[in-house]
């Protein structure tokens, strides 16, 4: 694969995992530098379970880096050009944002069905 110019369907995947807005909220936490999962989850207001995922998830794909100090690990921004990306999607929405807003083709994801059973449970029969 040519990473100089990677093909569409690599940048799409790039793309969906910044189109989370808690992972956007994560990145922006770390963009004064780094911080410990208890100092994200303040600054976002997620939960320490999620946060850690996003986390996770955001490390996975190389965005952000870890390092223990202690007994703690700070989380930063891997690559300085990925608060360039989140400061032209500033830009861009300051021009274009009333629009993007009230787009009817993407409109906001929704939420999964909640589940009335366990996985993995046989639905109940009905006499």
């Amino acid at each position: 694969m040519d990473m100089k110019h990677p093909d569409h369907s690599l940048k799409a995947k790039l793309f969906r995992g910044l189109a989370d807005s808690s992972r956007l909220a994560v990145l922006d936490a770390l963009r004064d530098g780094p911080r410990c999962v208890s100092e994200v989850v303040a600054a976002t207001g997620l939960s320490q379970p999620n946060a850690s995922a996003h986390l996770a998830c955001l490390g996975d794909c190389g965005l952000v880096r870890r390092e223990r100090r202690g007994k703690f690990v700070y989380y930063a921004i891997a690559d300085k050009r990925v608060i360039k990306v989140l400061e032209e999607a500033e830009g861009i929405l300051q021009e274009v944002g009333t629009h993007i807003y009230q787009c009817t083709r993407y409109a906001p994801p929704v939420p999964p069905a909640r589940r009335s059973r366990p996985r993995g449970q046989p639905a109940r029969r009905r006499p």
